[in-house]
């Protein structure tokens, strides 16, 4: 009766869903598939507008880098007789003045600019990788957590059914009372642990809600059930793609370059810069426009500081990123290699588990309650052959969404979204 329900209940959500356009449908439906709900989060999750704002912040910083100073207008009296005796004033200066840095600067400030937006943008990539692994890793456990919570109203169920064929055989005089009172506390354990699954259940659907941007608490049903990944693809293809792929080595080489244009501006510290002005004075007998144009260069007269100072900074800037770089290739292998070892033993214990120790689990019980019914086993061998049942369902749920969520870190420690087409872990 509950799955008829349930089933009633979806059909309804999704009729009502498929009405809707498709750019409002998910803000109101229940249902969801995985890739509903990543796509979802990548769309809503707040975290993503941060990025995408520090991303224009960087890209306002470059226009403001290689900008034009604007120019400086002056006027002023001069030769008065008295202070701000201005009416007296023998001359009245106006000038308008453009100082322009020198050329070169524009191009290394766009390139110190560009390598600051391209950092932000791979950091933007990154961020949208760990929102899709770990909304795929929700998604995951909520059908653990309602797969547990479908395992434990079955043993419900099985302890209810027990326990009025033990009660059954009680009447009848064939079976002790401590049977009956075994069978009860059976039961009451499989109620206890029915009400714990409904609080876990409802953590997951929250953590849901958050990661796609909806209000928390907003009902889900996942359109998507827990199954056997396919099997991975091998390891060392997977190393080559992460090199290639991973965010995180595509910023690094963006602060790298930045690092260099720092360098080299550091090292224009003595490049001249260029003014023109135009000049007019307003005083009487004054003359008319009058035009200058000039340079100004700076008297490199404390050489040392500026060697020992900003331009070695940025080379040892330049040389921790160096370092970091390679450090960072490192540690991409090793996730890479970490991550591979964890999803190709979730899928092993996985497989093992559907094929082996769950059949044999159902078989036993199955043994042990026709054995029971006539009159040939104890209430205790029911009792543990359906908590061993129980149990290796339990582990097969918890395998299957290790198996799942393996993947999505597997494929966040390639450098791609689980939606990402490729050559998928």
């Amino acid at each position: 009766m509950h799955k008829i329900t349930a089933a009633l209940a979806v059909a309804c959500y999704a009729t009502a869903a498929s009405a809707q356009t498709p750019e409002a449908s998910w803000a109101d439906s229940v249902v969801f598939t995985r890739r509903a709900a990543i796509v979802a989060a990548l769309k809503n999750n707040p975290q993503l507008e941060v990025g995408r704002e520090q991303t224009a912040q960087a890209r306002a910083r470059r226009v403001s880098a290689v900008a034009i100073p604007d120019p400086v207008l002056a006027y002023s009296f001069d030769n008065q007789p008295g202070f701000f005796d201005l009416g007296a004033a023998g001359e009245k200066n106006a000038s308008l003045t453009f100082a322009v840095p020198f050329p070169d600067k524009f191009r290394l400030r766009n390139s110190i600019g560009t390598a600051d937006i391209k950092s932000f943008e791979a950091g933007y990539s990154a961020l949208r990788q760990q929102i899709a692994a770990q909304t795929s890793r929700s998604y995951d456990s909520l059908l653990v957590a309602i797969k547990h919570r479908d395992d434990f109203r079955l043993t419900r169920d099985l302890s209810a059914d027990f326990l009025k064929k033990t009660q059954a055989r009680f009447d009848a005089g064939t079976v002790a009372r401590l049977d009956v009172i075994r069978a009860r506390v059976a039961l009451a354990q499989a109620e206890n642990d029915l009400i714990a699954s409904e609080r876990d259940v409802s953590v997951a659907v929250d953590a849901l809600d958050r990661l796609m941007g909806r209000p928390v608490g907003a009902p889900v049903v996942p359109g998507d059930s827990l199954s056997v990944p396919p099997p991975l693809p091998a390891v060392e293809l997977l190393l080559s793609d992460a090199q290639r792929d991973r965010p995180e080595l595509a910023q690094v080489a963006s602060e790298r370059a930045g690092a260099r244009a720092s360098t080299n501006l550091a090292r224009e510290y003595w490049m001249p810069d260029f003014a023109v002005s135009a000049q007019r004075d307003y005083g009487p007998g004054g003359s008319g426009a009058l035009y200058s144009a000039g340079f100004i260069v700076p008297f490199p007269l404390f050489h040392m500081s500026h060697v020992k100072g900003e331009i070695a900074e940025n080379v040892h800037r330049e040389r921790e990123l160096s370092a970091t770089q390679r450090d960072l290739q490192a540690q991409v292998a090793q996730d890479v290699r970490a991550a591979y070892a964890s999803a190709s033993t979730a899928l092993r214990q996985a497989v093992y588990l559907r094929d082996e120790l769950l059949p044999a689990a159902r078989e036993a019980y199955r043994v042990a309650t026709v054995s029971y019914s006539l009159g040939g086993s104890s209430a205790l061998d029911v009792l543990d052959a359906q908590r061993s049942l129980i149990d290796a369902q339990s582990q097969y749920a918890d395998a299957l969404a290790a198996a799942n969520s393996s993947r999505a870190d597997l494929a966040l420690a390639v450098g791609r979204s689980p939606l990402e087409p490729g050559r998928a872990p």
